[in-house]
């Protein structure tokens, strides 16, 4: 466990604050997506891209890193990868959001129980990683959950797998790129600009009409996707570096966990057998991989201590 923030003998600060904020906006984000479901998906997508890159220049200027900004926009290869990882969080960001006003809660909320277990699998075909015989295990169980889903509930089955899939990958392409994580945010919604406002041009010409601009209420809701997007991104890249990676992927079941229970109380969603026993899978599966990760951790930990 990281140490308390810093205090009068110099200790580190600690990064739990930042991992559980983070989480905790990503889990409730459900609840501000109520607030704009009158909104077609495909548009407040396009406006979500358009208000993030003005909030995070901001959070760029008071954190002082267009340096960053600058070495990035200059490399060929890191715009390339942030080329592809911006069409893959695009997609991410689609699909959660129409699953959400389709009242697809349950799907989504297991797309990110797999998205970690998907990340050890990915990371042993992209990056040569080796996985323990637990990890393995709890992939088996994790795919029996998806092969659980495809038989009884297939309708949904391609919400969770693109969520889980997009979001995968687009961490592998990210962890190519010596960019981080707010400076490479920035740039991506930069290339997906002129396609959001592409998108919003559309809308304003279309018989419906733009739903930006004509309700105070809506429109300074959608303005807030900005934040909504920057912030919990700002505070993972705190927690990132001020945490183990590994304490830090306990925390992100925490965002999952809200989403599955917001789905049933808040948005009343049926929560189908051949779903709950899917879950339940899953759930047997986290806790393989947590305590797996867990002792893995203990036994660096002692190795290290040992070896002052």
């Amino acid at each position: 466990m990281t140490s308390d923030p810093q205090n009068s003998a110099g200790e580190a600060p600690s990064g739990l604050p930042a991992a559980l904020g983070a989480y905790l906006l990503w889990g409730f984000l459900p609840l501000y997506l109520l607030l704009v479901t009158s909104v077609p998906p495909f548009e407040f997508v396009g406006w979500r891209i358009i208000w993030t890159l003005p909030f995070c220049l901001l959070i760029v200027a008071l954190r002082k890193q267009f340096p960053a900004l600058r070495a990035a926009l200059s490399n060929p290869r890191t715009l390339l990868a942030l080329f592809i990882s911006a069409i893959l969080i695009a997609i991410n960001w689609f699909v959660y959001i129409w699953a959400i006003m389709e009242n697809q809660v349950y799907a989504a909320s297991l797309g990110y129980y797999l998205n970690p277990l998907l990340n050890v699998l990915l990371g042993t075909l992209f990056l040569g990683e080796r996985l323990s015989k637990w990890q393995w295990l709890a992939v088996a169980i994790a795919a029996s959950a998806v092969a659980l889903l495809s038989a009884g509930a297939i309708t949904t089955l391609w919400i969770s797998l693109t969520l889980a899939f997009s979001f995968g990958l687009y961490g592998i392409v990210r962890k190519q790129v010596d960019v981080g994580s707010l400076p490479g945010l920035t740039i991506e919604s930069a290339i997906l600009l002129l396609p959001a406002m592409g998108i919003a041009w559309w809308y304003a010409g279309s018989a419906e009409g733009t739903s930006f601009g004509n309700d105070w209420f809506l429109s300074a809701a959608i303005v807030f996707s900005g934040v909504v997007t920057a912030v919990p991104l700002l505070l993972f890249a705190i927690a990132a570096k001020r945490m183990s990676y590994s304490t830090l992927g306990f925390i992100q079941y925490l965002a999952p966990t809200i989403v599955f229970f917001l789905g049933l109380t808040v948005f009343g969603a049926q929560l189908r057998p051949v779903q709950l026993g899917s879950f339940i899978l899953i759930w047997i599966a986290v806790a393989i991989f947590v305590a797996d990760l867990w002792a893995r951790t203990r036994r660096a930990r002692k190795a290290a201590k040992d070896a002052v």
